[in-house]
């Protein structure tokens, strides 16, 4: 177990579920189920159970340094690895995984986002322990996979090669593709998505680093000496900004050949979207979703509901509606457009104040 290392990205700012959402409180702190555990604290919950404490870090952006530590009083600040700008997910791990460099020789890393949901806990740490006896002794790098149920675009799609076994190699990796494809992907039965979850020992992620992505590999060799020391944030900040934005799923995962992916089930969701959420939240009879506010429904159906805690909402003849509430902020947008939220914070962003993001 010593040798385990968890590295959780909790930097992202969450904009499809805006206002929900916002910048100076972003999703992966909020409590969406109201257990009393944000995200990122049900995520750091799962991990510590096969990783010792001091061996998660959180990889997050400077502004939420405050609110990790306030949230996770386990860790400290020196397991917090504080990016200076957003650069997406291939230089946060490269950041990560020279951390972990500089404090071991030896580790088996588990790379996983910190807004992930999962239902099912013993079939989720069944397929983990399986996942680290595996890359312990093999130089592949791991992806779990998630059997589809719907041709969702959001997702990155893996192509398994024939066989049998919940182990088996990679064919294709197709990141994001439009809804036409999705269709096909779901109905060939010979794909499974993406989890954004990741497991690779610290030789074989290096490596593909190296090889594939060798400018991005080159900016955090120049000064091994300053990792796990004071003076390693000074330089996160000078060479970090001039990273290439690339997620790990395009710079490596789709052009390396030794790829293989877990396929398991445990009743994962990655809650990217109101969408998601909608599906796992407990419905009334005309399935709307009421959180954390109180809601009443008059010929009113399929709607997801959330104000603060102590408003009351009524709906009248409403369907399939979006209805969130946050600050100074009201959202009402039909379900089948929650793809274009994206674009509704951007025009927020030209057209309003910063506040209102």
């Amino acid at each position: 177990m010593k040798n385990n290392y968890c590295v959780i990205m909790a930097g992202g700012i969450g904009s499809r579920f805006w206002p929900f959402s916002r910048n100076n409180r972003p999703k992966q702190f909020l409590d969406f189920f109201g257990t009393g555990r944000s995200l990122l604290q049900m995520t750091f919950d799962r991990f510590s159970k096969f990783v010792p404490a001091e061996n998660i870090l959180i990889v997050s952006n400077m502004l939420y340094k405050d609110m990790i530590l306030e949230q996770l009083p386990a860790i400290k600040p020196d397991q917090i690895l504080l990016e200076p700008t957003r650069r997406n997910t291939a230089p946060c791990i490269a950041y990560a995984v020279h951390r972990i460099k500089a404090m071991t020789d030896k580790a088996n890393i588990i790379v996983t986002p910190a807004d992930h949901l999962i239902l099912k806990e013993n079939e989720f740490q069944k397929a983990i322990l399986k996942g680290l006896e595996f890359i312990e002794t093999h130089d592949n790098l791991l992806t779990l996979g998630m059997k589809p149920n719907r041709p969702e675009t959001g997702y990155g799609y893996i192509q398994l090669a024939d066989g049998d076994g919940d182990l088996r190699k990679v064919v294709t990796f197709t990141e994001k593709p439009n809804l036409e494809m999705a269709k096909v992907f779901v109905q060939s039965g010979e794909f499974y998505w993406n989890s954004g979850m990741f497991l690779w020992n610290l030789q074989t992620i290096e490596q593909a680093f190296q090889n594939l992505l060798p400018e991005l590999y080159q900016k955090f060799v120049q000064r091994p000496e300053v990792f796990n020391t004071p003076q390693e944030q000074e330089y996160i900040n000078e060479v970090f900004p001039s990273c290439h934005n690339i997620s790990i799923d395009y710079g490596i995962m789709e052009k390396a050949d030794n790829v293989y992916v877990l396929t398991a089930e445990f009743g994962w969701s990655d809650l990217g979207t109101w969408g998601s959420l909608y599906d796992l939240a407990e419905k009334d009879e005309h399935q709307n979703v009421t959180l954390q506010c109180k809601a009443q429904y008059y010929e009113s159906e399929g709607n997801i509901v959330t104000l603060e805690p102590d408003k009351l909402v009524v709906l009248d003849n409403l369907s399939g509606y979006i209805v969130a509430e946050s600050a100074n902020v009201l959202l009402i947008c039909k379900k089948e457009n929650e793809q274009r939220i994206r674009q509704f914070v951007a025009d927020v962003q030209v057209n309003h104040e910063e506040k209102f993001i």
